[in-house]
Protein backbone atom coordinates (compact mmCIF):
# COMPACT_ATOMS: atom_id res chain seq x y z
CA UNK A 1 0.00 0.00 0.00
CA UNK A 2 1.48 3.35 -1.01
CA UNK A 3 1.64 6.23 1.41
CA UNK A 4 -0.91 8.28 -0.51
CA UNK A 5 -3.45 5.51 -0.98
CA UNK A 6 -6.97 6.42 0.05
CA UNK A 7 -8.29 5.07 3.32
CA UNK A 8 -11.78 3.49 3.64
CA UNK A 9 -13.05 6.63 5.40
CA UNK A 10 -11.92 9.90 3.89
CA UNK A 11 -12.48 12.19 6.87
CA UNK A 12 -11.08 15.26 5.18
CA UNK A 13 -13.05 14.49 2.03
CA UNK A 14 -16.23 15.63 3.75
CA UNK A 15 -14.64 18.45 5.76
CA UNK A 16 -16.66 21.09 3.87
CA UNK A 17 -19.92 19.35 4.81
CA UNK A 18 -18.71 19.12 8.42
CA UNK A 19 -17.86 22.83 8.33
CA UNK A 20 -21.37 23.72 7.21
CA UNK A 21 -22.87 21.53 9.96
CA UNK A 22 -20.64 23.06 12.64
CA UNK A 23 -21.32 26.64 11.54
CA UNK A 24 -25.07 25.96 11.41
CA UNK A 25 -25.05 24.45 14.91
CA UNK A 26 -23.08 27.35 16.36
CA UNK A 27 -25.34 29.95 14.71
CA UNK A 28 -28.45 28.13 15.96
CA UNK A 29 -26.98 27.92 19.49
CA UNK A 30 -26.10 31.62 19.53
CA UNK A 31 -29.59 32.51 18.25
CA UNK A 32 -31.21 30.40 20.98
CA UNK A 33 -29.06 32.04 23.64
CA UNK A 34 -29.95 35.49 22.33
CA UNK A 35 -33.70 34.79 22.06
CA UNK A 36 -34.46 32.37 24.88
CA UNK A 37 -31.44 32.72 27.10
CA UNK A 38 -30.50 30.24 29.82
CA UNK A 39 -32.74 29.00 32.59
CA UNK A 40 -30.41 30.12 35.35
CA UNK A 41 -30.53 28.20 38.59
CA UNK A 42 -30.65 29.57 42.09
CA UNK A 43 -26.86 29.77 42.18
CA UNK A 44 -27.06 32.68 39.74
CA UNK A 45 -30.48 34.22 40.42
CA UNK A 46 -30.40 34.13 44.22
CA UNK A 47 -33.00 32.75 46.60
CA UNK A 48 -33.46 31.14 49.98
CA UNK A 49 -31.57 28.09 51.18
CA UNK A 50 -33.11 26.02 54.01
CA UNK A 51 -31.42 23.04 55.67
CA UNK A 52 -33.35 20.30 57.53
CA UNK A 53 -32.31 17.33 59.62
CA UNK A 54 -34.67 14.32 59.45
CA UNK A 55 -34.96 11.58 62.03
CA UNK A 56 -34.99 9.01 59.22
CA UNK A 57 -33.62 9.38 55.71
CA UNK A 58 -36.49 10.68 53.52
CA UNK A 59 -37.23 9.93 49.87
CA UNK A 60 -36.26 13.10 48.03
CA UNK A 61 -39.01 12.56 45.44
CA UNK A 62 -41.59 12.59 48.25
CA UNK A 63 -40.08 15.82 49.61
CA UNK A 64 -40.37 17.41 46.16
CA UNK A 65 -43.96 16.20 45.77
CA UNK A 66 -44.86 17.68 49.16
CA UNK A 67 -43.41 21.05 48.19
CA UNK A 68 -45.27 21.01 44.87
CA UNK A 69 -48.53 20.31 46.68
CA UNK A 70 -47.79 23.19 49.07
CA UNK A 71 -47.67 25.58 46.09
CA UNK A 72 -43.92 26.03 45.67
CA UNK A 73 -42.62 25.81 42.08
CA UNK A 74 -38.97 26.74 41.67
CA UNK A 75 -36.83 24.80 44.14
CA UNK A 76 -34.01 22.26 44.36
CA UNK A 77 -34.00 19.40 46.88
CA UNK A 78 -30.82 17.44 47.58
CA UNK A 79 -29.00 15.64 50.36
CA UNK A 80 -26.47 17.69 52.22
CA UNK A 81 -23.65 15.73 53.87
CA UNK A 82 -25.73 12.69 54.86
CA UNK A 83 -28.94 10.87 53.95
CA UNK A 84 -30.84 12.53 56.80
CA UNK A 85 -29.68 16.08 55.99
CA UNK A 86 -31.76 17.73 53.27
CA UNK A 87 -31.06 21.08 51.63
CA UNK A 88 -33.94 22.93 49.98
CA UNK A 89 -33.07 25.89 47.77
CA UNK A 90 -35.98 28.03 46.70
CA UNK A 91 -36.45 30.96 44.34
CA UNK A 92 -38.56 32.76 46.93
CA UNK A 93 -37.56 36.26 47.97
CA UNK A 94 -36.31 37.00 51.47
CA UNK A 95 -39.03 36.20 53.97
CA UNK A 96 -38.62 35.70 57.71
CA UNK A 97 -41.52 33.23 57.79
CA UNK A 98 -40.51 31.18 54.72
CA UNK A 99 -38.36 28.67 56.62
CA UNK A 100 -41.14 28.09 59.17
CA UNK A 101 -43.75 27.68 56.42
CA UNK A 102 -41.61 25.13 54.56
CA UNK A 103 -40.98 23.25 57.81
CA UNK A 104 -44.71 23.06 58.51
CA UNK A 105 -45.44 21.90 54.96
CA UNK A 106 -42.86 19.08 55.13
CA UNK A 107 -43.87 17.92 58.61
CA UNK A 108 -47.59 17.95 57.76
CA UNK A 109 -47.34 14.44 56.34
CA UNK A 110 -45.97 13.02 59.56
CA UNK A 111 -42.25 13.35 58.85
CA UNK A 112 -40.05 14.14 61.84
CA UNK A 113 -37.57 16.86 60.99
CA UNK A 114 -35.80 19.82 62.51
CA UNK A 115 -34.96 23.17 60.93
CA UNK A 116 -31.17 23.57 61.05
CA UNK A 117 -30.52 26.84 59.21
CA UNK A 118 -31.98 29.29 56.73
CA UNK A 119 -30.18 31.91 54.67
CA UNK A 120 -30.94 34.23 51.79
CA UNK A 121 -28.62 34.66 48.78
CA UNK A 122 -29.19 37.97 46.99
CA UNK A 123 -29.20 38.51 43.24
CA UNK A 124 -25.98 40.54 43.46
CA UNK A 125 -24.11 37.38 44.46
CA UNK A 126 -25.65 35.61 41.45
CA UNK A 127 -24.57 38.42 39.12
CA UNK A 128 -21.03 38.19 40.45
CA UNK A 129 -21.05 34.41 39.91
CA UNK A 130 -22.16 34.90 36.29
CA UNK A 131 -19.39 37.40 35.64
CA UNK A 132 -16.75 35.28 37.35
CA UNK A 133 -17.80 32.11 35.54
CA UNK A 134 -17.72 33.82 32.13
CA UNK A 135 -14.32 35.33 32.91
CA UNK A 136 -13.07 31.94 34.09
CA UNK A 137 -13.97 30.26 30.79
CA UNK A 138 -12.33 33.05 28.78
CA UNK A 139 -9.15 32.74 30.84
CA UNK A 140 -9.19 28.96 30.34
CA UNK A 141 -9.43 29.38 26.55
CA UNK A 142 -6.64 31.99 26.57
CA UNK A 143 -4.35 29.70 28.58
CA UNK A 144 -5.08 26.84 26.17
CA UNK A 145 -4.19 29.05 23.19
CA UNK A 146 -0.87 30.05 24.79
CA UNK A 147 0.00 26.51 25.91
CA UNK A 148 -0.76 24.78 22.61
CA UNK A 149 0.89 27.60 20.65
CA UNK A 150 4.10 27.10 22.66
CA UNK A 151 3.86 23.30 22.73
CA UNK A 152 3.19 22.88 19.00
CA UNK A 153 2.81 25.95 16.80
CA UNK A 154 0.55 29.01 16.80
CA UNK A 155 -1.72 27.58 14.09
CA UNK A 156 -2.27 24.55 16.31
CA UNK A 157 -3.17 26.88 19.17
CA UNK A 158 -5.94 28.48 17.12
CA UNK A 159 -7.06 25.04 15.92
CA UNK A 160 -7.33 23.93 19.56
CA UNK A 161 -9.22 26.95 20.92
CA UNK A 162 -11.85 27.12 18.16
CA UNK A 163 -13.14 23.55 18.85
CA UNK A 164 -13.34 24.32 22.59
CA UNK A 165 -15.44 27.42 21.96
CA UNK A 166 -17.50 25.38 19.47
CA UNK A 167 -18.20 22.69 22.10
CA UNK A 168 -19.13 25.14 24.87
CA UNK A 169 -21.48 27.16 22.65
CA UNK A 170 -23.31 24.04 21.43
CA UNK A 171 -23.76 22.70 24.99
CA UNK A 172 -25.14 26.09 26.07
CA UNK A 173 -27.43 26.11 23.02
CA UNK A 174 -28.90 22.72 23.94
CA UNK A 175 -29.55 23.90 27.50
CA UNK A 176 -31.22 27.01 26.12
CA UNK A 177 -33.35 24.96 23.70
CA UNK A 178 -34.76 22.65 26.37
CA UNK A 179 -34.60 25.26 29.15
CA UNK A 180 -32.75 22.89 31.44
CA UNK A 181 -31.52 24.53 34.64
CA UNK A 182 -28.06 26.04 34.32
CA UNK A 183 -26.34 26.12 37.70
CA UNK A 184 -22.83 25.81 39.12
CA UNK A 185 -22.75 22.05 38.54
CA UNK A 186 -23.36 22.61 34.81
CA UNK A 187 -20.67 25.29 34.79
CA UNK A 188 -18.28 22.74 36.31
CA UNK A 189 -19.31 20.29 33.58
CA UNK A 190 -18.48 22.89 30.91
CA UNK A 191 -14.99 23.32 32.34
CA UNK A 192 -14.61 19.53 32.36
CA UNK A 193 -15.72 19.45 28.70
CA UNK A 194 -12.99 21.97 27.86
CA UNK A 195 -10.39 19.74 29.51
CA UNK A 196 -11.69 16.57 27.87
CA UNK A 197 -11.93 18.08 24.39
CA UNK A 198 -8.48 19.66 24.73
CA UNK A 199 -6.92 16.33 25.69
CA UNK A 200 -8.48 14.64 22.66
CA UNK A 201 -7.41 17.46 20.34
CA UNK A 202 -3.81 17.38 21.58
CA UNK A 203 -3.58 13.63 20.91
CA UNK A 204 -4.62 14.19 17.30
CA UNK A 205 -2.38 17.28 16.97
CA UNK A 206 0.64 15.38 18.26
CA UNK A 207 0.13 12.63 15.68
CA UNK A 208 -0.31 15.24 12.92
CA UNK A 209 2.96 16.90 13.89
CA UNK A 210 4.74 13.53 13.98
CA UNK A 211 3.44 12.55 10.54
CA UNK A 212 4.34 15.90 8.98
CA UNK A 213 7.94 15.20 9.96
CA UNK A 214 7.90 11.52 9.04
CA UNK A 215 5.82 11.21 5.85
CA UNK A 216 7.53 12.25 2.64
CA UNK A 217 4.54 11.98 0.30
CA UNK A 218 1.09 13.54 0.29
CA UNK A 219 -0.23 17.03 0.86
CA UNK A 220 -1.38 18.49 4.18
CA UNK A 221 -4.93 17.18 3.79
CA UNK A 222 -3.69 13.63 3.22
CA UNK A 223 -1.30 13.72 6.18
CA UNK A 224 -4.02 15.05 8.51
CA UNK A 225 -6.40 12.37 7.22
CA UNK A 226 -3.80 9.68 7.90
CA UNK A 227 -3.24 11.03 11.42
CA UNK A 228 -6.96 10.88 12.20
CA UNK A 229 -7.08 7.25 11.03
CA UNK A 230 -4.19 6.38 13.33
CA UNK A 231 -5.87 7.94 16.38
CA UNK A 232 -9.57 7.27 15.70
CA UNK A 233 -9.68 3.95 17.58
CA UNK A 234 -8.15 5.57 20.68
CA UNK A 235 -10.59 8.49 20.41
CA UNK A 236 -13.68 6.29 20.10
CA UNK A 237 -12.57 3.91 22.87
CA UNK A 238 -11.95 6.80 25.27
CA UNK A 239 -15.25 8.50 24.42
CA UNK A 240 -17.18 5.22 24.65
CA UNK A 241 -15.90 4.30 28.10
CA UNK A 242 -16.47 7.86 29.33
CA UNK A 243 -20.04 7.82 28.07
CA UNK A 244 -20.74 4.54 29.89
CA UNK A 245 -19.77 6.19 33.19
CA UNK A 246 -21.76 9.35 32.43
CA UNK A 247 -24.88 7.38 31.50
CA UNK A 248 -24.59 5.51 34.79
CA UNK A 249 -24.37 8.87 36.60
CA UNK A 250 -27.42 10.15 34.75
CA UNK A 251 -29.66 7.14 35.42
CA UNK A 252 -28.42 6.22 38.90
CA UNK A 253 -27.00 9.44 40.34
CA UNK A 254 -30.28 11.15 41.15
CA UNK A 255 -31.80 14.47 40.19
CA UNK A 256 -29.10 16.53 41.91
CA UNK A 257 -26.48 15.65 39.27
CA UNK A 258 -28.71 14.99 36.25
CA UNK A 259 -27.92 18.30 34.56
CA UNK A 260 -24.23 17.84 35.32
CA UNK A 261 -24.27 14.42 33.64
CA UNK A 262 -26.32 15.67 30.67
CA UNK A 263 -23.89 18.54 30.04
CA UNK A 264 -20.95 16.14 30.10
CA UNK A 265 -22.68 13.62 27.81
CA UNK A 266 -23.39 16.31 25.22
CA UNK A 267 -19.89 17.72 25.66
CA UNK A 268 -18.16 14.36 25.15
CA UNK A 269 -20.15 13.62 21.99
CA UNK A 270 -19.60 17.10 20.52
CA UNK A 271 -15.97 17.15 21.71
CA UNK A 272 -15.22 13.86 19.96
CA UNK A 273 -16.68 15.25 16.75
CA UNK A 274 -14.82 18.56 17.04
CA UNK A 275 -11.43 16.96 17.68
CA UNK A 276 -11.81 15.08 14.39
CA UNK A 277 -13.44 17.68 12.18
CA UNK A 278 -13.30 21.17 13.68
CA UNK A 279 -9.65 21.06 14.79
CA UNK A 280 -8.47 19.32 11.60
CA UNK A 281 -10.57 21.66 9.47
CA UNK A 282 -8.93 24.65 11.11
CA UNK A 283 -5.46 23.28 10.39
CA UNK A 284 -6.31 22.81 6.71
CA UNK A 285 -7.93 26.26 6.54
CA UNK A 286 -4.89 27.88 8.19
CA UNK A 287 -2.62 26.20 5.66
CA UNK A 288 -0.43 24.24 8.06
CA UNK A 289 2.49 22.73 6.19
CA UNK A 290 5.58 20.62 6.79
CA UNK A 291 7.72 23.76 6.96
CA UNK A 292 5.75 24.94 10.02
CA UNK A 293 6.77 21.90 12.06
CA UNK A 294 10.30 21.04 10.99
CA UNK A 295 12.81 22.18 13.60
CA UNK A 296 15.75 23.93 11.89
CA UNK A 297 19.09 22.26 12.75
CA UNK A 298 21.63 24.17 14.80
CA UNK A 299 24.46 25.64 12.79
CA UNK A 300 27.21 23.78 14.60
CA UNK A 301 25.47 20.42 14.22
CA UNK A 302 24.68 20.47 10.49
CA UNK A 303 27.87 18.73 9.40
CA UNK A 304 27.73 16.36 12.36
CA UNK A 305 24.16 15.29 11.50
CA UNK A 306 25.17 14.62 7.89
CA UNK A 307 28.07 12.47 9.07
CA UNK A 308 25.76 10.53 11.40
CA UNK A 309 23.34 9.85 8.57
CA UNK A 310 26.10 8.19 6.45
CA UNK A 311 26.24 4.38 6.87
CA UNK A 312 29.38 3.00 8.50
CA UNK A 313 32.23 2.05 6.18
CA UNK A 314 32.14 -1.65 7.11
CA UNK A 315 28.50 -1.81 6.02
CA UNK A 316 29.37 -0.52 2.54
CA UNK A 317 31.86 -3.40 2.10
CA UNK A 318 29.17 -6.03 2.64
Amino acid sequence: MSEVEKKPIDFMGIRKVASVVSIALVIAAVALLAIRGLNLGLDFTGGTSVEFEYQQAPELDEVRATLYEAGYEQFVVQNFGSDTSVLVRMAESENDKLAVEVTEALSAGGAELQLVSSEFVGSQVGEQLKEDSGLGMLIALAVVLIYVGMRFQFKFGIAAVVPLAHDVIIVLGVFSLFQWTFDLSVLAALLAVIGYSLNDTIVVADRIRENFRKMREGDSEHIINESIHQTISRTLNTSGTTLVVLLALYFLGGEAINNFAVALIIGVVVGTYSSIYVAANMLVALGVAREDLIVPPKEGLVGQEEEEEQPPEWLNRM
